[in-house]
């Protein structure tokens, strides 16, 4: 700066110089000190602009090394700032992660409690039902099927479907025949002699009911008729034999009465049976072939008190019966013999196939139209081609429930 200042001063010498006058002037003393004084004057305006040029360039110098360090500040905290950020993200990550990890354990202690209450609930509802099935099949019952032990042909007629019985409960004497898949008409005997004897007298007593049965699964139980009413698929009929009137009726719910109960039974959709334990209704489940459904029905108010799914099939089944709350289903190939009992079915768990022997019936042509027990002469009322059959039967106290 200050070379430039000195070339700068030397300029304006030699332009000065450019307008003084001629060498013969040039002796004049107050031309001399006149020029002297205007370099004197030039000389310190020089020089002030020059301090004030090196007072420029410190007060810069200051100014930048100033600007140097609060930028190199500044840098430092955008560092910091960042680094405070990044640790602030990372923390804040770290957060959000433990949050989610807490959520996820309250929900899944929520779900095991869910689980854990739902499941306490299931185990209570099987053991509520379990103790309702007990409390229902607790008659003083305990008798197992061990054999069929003879035959006996009672009568013969020419009908090939039909059913006949006594009354499950009562003590009468008194025989029923219902002649056909779908009647109306009811015969009454005074006795199993004058059932055999069509001469023995009194001649039994006719009566026309006010609605048709369909299929061959009536029962008698406390001076009722219990049948599948003819005009529907699933309504069942309680008939008072005495006052000649329907007394109640109900409809068995679950599409009941849509199959056939027994593949070999082509007119039976719903099979009544009765046994130590009350009135049950034997159907067919939904689709073809299916599996046998047991209901347990009060008959007092014609009410469900329960609903089983068996293993047992309809397909090649003619028959079934009860006995003291077991199901016995009778099986024939193409609806001859042999006709023995391949499938069981006990609420309780019991006793099971392996439990029973063998279990044929007599060798018989045909399949059954009907097999019923009767509880009150522990016997089964059969009917095979146009034969009333008694068959007796062998029994065992089952085991003890546990």
């Amino acid at each position: 700066m200050m070379v430039a200042l000195r070339g700068a001063s030397a300029l304006l010498v030699l332009f000065l110089a450019a307008f003084l006058p001629p060498p013969q002037c040039a002796q004049d003393p107050a031309m001399v000190h006149y020029i002297y004084q205007r370099f004197r004057v030039l000389e310190q305006g020089l020089e002030k602009c020059t301090q004030a040029t090196r007072a420029y360039v410190q007060e810069f110098q200051e100014f930048s090394k100033n600007i140097s360090v609060m930028l190199g500040r500044c840098q430092t905290y955008t560092s910091e700032y960042k680094s405070a950020v990044g640790n602030l993200a990372l923390r804040v990550e770290r957060a959000q992660r433990e949050i989610d990890y807490i959520q996820y354990l309250r929900e899944a202690d929520e779900c095991i409690e869910s689980e854990d209450k739902t499941l306490a609930e299931m185990l209570l509802q099987e053991a509520e039902e379990e103790k309702k099935i007990r409390t229902l099949l607790n008659a003083s019952c305990d008798n197992m099927l061990m054999g069929i032990k003879s035959l006996k042909i009672v009568k013969k007629m020419m009908d090939t479907h039909g059913s006949w019985m006594k009354d499950a409960v009562y003590n009468s004497p008194k025989v029923y025949l219902l002649i056909g898949s779908r009647n109306n008409t009811v015969w009454e005997f005074a006795n199993i002699r004058a059932f055999m004897e069509d001469n023995t007298k009194p001649a039994p007593r006719k009566q026309i009911l006010t609605l048709s049965w369909q299929g061959t699964g009536q029962v008698i139980y406390k001076g009722f008729l219990f049948f599948h009413n003819q005009a529907t698929s699933n309504e069942i009929i309680k008939y008072n034999l005495q006052k000649r009137t329907v007394e109640d009726r109900m409809l068995l719910p679950g599409g009941v009465g849509r199959a056939l109960v027994y593949q070999h039974s082509p007119s039976t959709y719903i099979d009544l049976a009765v046994d130590e334990h009350g009135l049950w209704a034997i159907h067919s489940g939904p689709g073809t072939h299916s599996h046998l459904v047991l209901t347990k029905i009060e008959p007092g108010t014609l009410g469900v008190e329960h609903s089983w799914d068996t293993p047992c099939r309809s397909q090649d089944a003619e028959a079934s019966f009860l006995l003291c709350g077991v199901l016995y289903v009778v099986y024939s190939t193409g609806g001859q013999g042999p006709h023995r009992i391949t499938c069981i079915y006990d609420p309780l768990g019991t006793i099971s196939e392996e439990d029973l022997p063998n279990l044929f019936f007599p060798k018989r042509p045909r399949s059954h139209s009907m097999i019923h027990y009767n509880p009150r002469d522990k016997q089964l009322y059969a009917w095979n081609e146009g034969n009333q059959i008694i068959y007796k039967l062998q029994t065992k106290r089952k085991l003890p429930l546990k």
